[in-house]
C-alpha cells in the first residue's frame, strides 16, 4: 500500500464529499480512489467512513484518522516549500475562518486582489459569528475581534484595532429623543447583539474614567449578527452598538449619528489566530500579512465619524 496515496484519497474524499469528485481532483480512476481507501481501512484495521447510496459520513475513528492525515499532508507541503526554489510562493488550499459582517463587507472585497498577487494559493472561507476552534475544525487561520483572547496554545497576531460606537437613525433620534448620558438608554429601544456576553448591557467608558462600567438596557430587538442590527437602525427602529468597519460609512454619510459620543467602549482588535507549528506555513504567513498590509496601517473604517446633534 502507498500509504500516503491512500491518505491523500481518504482526506479528498472526505473534503469533497464523494469518491467520483475526489479522483477527478487527484486525476484517478473512482476504482482507483475507492481502492486507496479501502486499503487505508485494512491496514488500520478499522472502518473510516460510512457509505450510503445517498452520503459519505466519517466514522468517529474516522475524524481522528482523517485529521491526522490534514496535518501529515499539510506539513509534507511545508516542508516542500521550505526546501524547494518555490518556498517564496504560496500554493495549495488556506481555509479561513471569519466573522460574518467582517467577512462579506471588508475580507471578501480584497480577494481578487490576493488571488492576483498569488495564482496558486485557493481559499476555502467559512463565514460565521461563533468561535471556531482552527485546530478541531481544521482551519488554519480563524479571525476573531475581541478584547483579548484566552490563553491558549494557538498563535495570535493582532491586524487591526476595531472601534464600537452608540449609533441610531436621525429619525429615530426624532421621535425618541437623543439619549445625553448612558442612564438615558433605558427609556430607549435597544438592538442588541445576542452572541454578547452580556446582553443586557453595554460596558461605556466615561471620560477619564480608568475601565468600563456596564450599562443596563432593555433588548428590543435581538439578532446572532451585526448587519442585522445595523439594518435595523437605518430603518429608525432603535440604537445600536456596533463595530466602526460596519457603521463609519453611515455615520460619515448621515444615515446614522453617533450618540453619548463622549463614552468610549473597550478597544477590541481584529486577531489572526492558526495553529502552532514549528514554521508557520507560507500561504499562512502571506495571508496574515495581506492583511497587516490592508487594515493594520490604517484600516478602512478608521477616521473622524461626526457626534450626535446638539
Amino acid at each position: 500500500m502507498d500509504r500516503l496515496a491512500a491518505m491523500q484519497s481518504f482526506r479528498r474524499v472526505v473534503e469533497l464529499g464523494s469518491f467520483a469528485a475526489a479522483a477527478r481532483d487527484l486525476g484517478l480512476s473512482s476504482p482507483g480512489v475507492s481502492k486507496h481507501v479501502s486499503e487505508l481501512e485494512a491496514h488500520l484495521k478499522t472502518s473510516l467512513l460510512l457509505r450510503t447510496t445517498r452520503r459519505l459520513s466519517l466514522t468517529e475513528t474516522g475524524r481522528i484518522v482523517f485529521e491526522h492525515c490534514r496535518r501529515v499532508l499539510d506539513d509534507m507541503i511545508d516542508v516542500e516549500q521550505a526546501v524547494c526554489a518555490s518556498a517564496s510562493r504560496p500554493r495549495g488550499l488556506l481555509r479561513v475562518n471569519a466573522p460574518m459582517s467582517f467577512g462579506l463587507i471588508h475580507l471578501s472585497p480584497i480577494l481578487p486582489e490576493l488571488f492576483q498577487l498569488h495564482p496558486e494559493l485557493t481559499i476555502d472561507l467559512t463565514l460565521n459569528d461563533r468561535d471556531a476552534d482552527p485546530v478541531e475544525e481544521g482551519f488554519d487561520i480563524a479571525l476573531r475581534i475581541r478584547t483579548e483572547l484566552p490563553d491558549s496554545a494557538l498563535i495570535a497576531r493582532r491586524i487591526a484595532p476595531v472601534t464600537r460606537m452608540l449609533c441610531a437613525a436621525p429619525s429615530y433620534l426624532a421621535a425618541a429623543g437623543t439619549p445625553r448620558t448612558p442612564d438615558d438608554l433605558g427609556a430607549h429601544r435597544c438592538l442588541v447583539y445576542s452572541l454578547s456576553s452580556s446582553p443586557q448591557s453595554w460596558p461605556l467608558i466615561a471620560p477619564g474614567a480608568a475601565g468600563p462600567i456596564a450599562v443596563p438596557i432593555q433588548p428590543w430587538f435581538s439578532a446572532n449578527n451585526s448587519l442585522a442590527l445595523r439594518d435595523a437602525a437605518r430603518a429608525g427602529l432603535g440604537i445600536c452598538l456596533a463595530p466602526g468597519f460596519l457603521v463609519s460609512d453611515d455615520i460619515r454619510a448621515g444615515r446614522l449619528v453617533r450618540v453619548t459620543a463622549d463614552h468610549g467602549t473597550p478597544p477590541h482588535q481584529l486577531f489572526a489566530v492558526y495553529p502552532p507549528r514549528r514554521n508557520v506555513s507560507v500561504k499562512t504567513r502571506v495571508f496574515v500579512d495581506f492583511l497587516i498590509a490592508r487594515f493594520g496601517v490604517r484600516p478602512p473604517w478608521a477616521g473622524q465619524v461626526a457626534a450626535e446633534p446638539a
